[in-house]
C-alpha cells in the first residue's frame, strides 16, 4: 500500500508519544470557559493572557476535586493549573518544520487544579 503524503513517519510519532514531560509549573489566568468535555474529564478554557507557547485556548485536564456540572460556559473564572512541558528531539523539529510547515519545540500538557468565579455577569 502507497504512503499518503500527509502520513507522519514511525520515529516522530514513537518521539511524541514517548516525550518526557518535566516538573510542573503552576500557572494562574483568568478567562472562559468554551467547551466541557465530559466522557474525556476536560474542558477548552481561553485565557485573557496566552500561556508559554502563545496560545490563548488550549484544552485543560481536570482534577479529580473539580466538579465537571458546576462548570458554566460566559462567566469569567481564575484558573490555577499545572503546565507541563516536554521538549522535543532537534530532528523531530526539522522534520515538522520542514515537511509540515510546523512550528513546534515541545508538547504541553495542562491540568485545572484549582477555579474560581471573578465574574458571573449578573449586574
Amino acid at each position: 500500500m502507497a504512503k499518503k503524503k500527509d502520513d507522519i513517519p514511525g520515529w516522530v510519532t514513537d518521539e511524541i508519544k514517548n516525550a518526557k514531560f518535566g516538573k510542573p509549573e503552576q500557572l494562574t489566568r483568568n478567562g472562559y470557559v468554551l467547551e466541557v468535555y465530559d466522557k474525556d474529564n476536560k474542558i477548552d478554557a481561553q485565557f485573557y493572557d496566552p500561556v508559554e507557547d502563545g496560545r490563548s485556548i488550549v484544552t485543560l485536564d481536570l482534577s479529580k476535586k473539580i466538579k465537571m456540572d458546576k462548570l458554566e460556559k460566559g462567566v469569567v473564572y481564575e484558573f490555577k493549573f499545572d503546565s507541563l512541558k516536554a521538549p522535543l528531539d532537534k530532528k523531530v523539529i526539522e522534520y515538522l518544520k520542514t515537511e509540515k510547515e510546523l512550528e513546534m519545540d515541545a508538547i504541553y500538557q495542562f491540568e485545572l487544579t484549582e477555579i474560581t468565579i471573578v465574574d458571573d455577569g449578573s449586574r
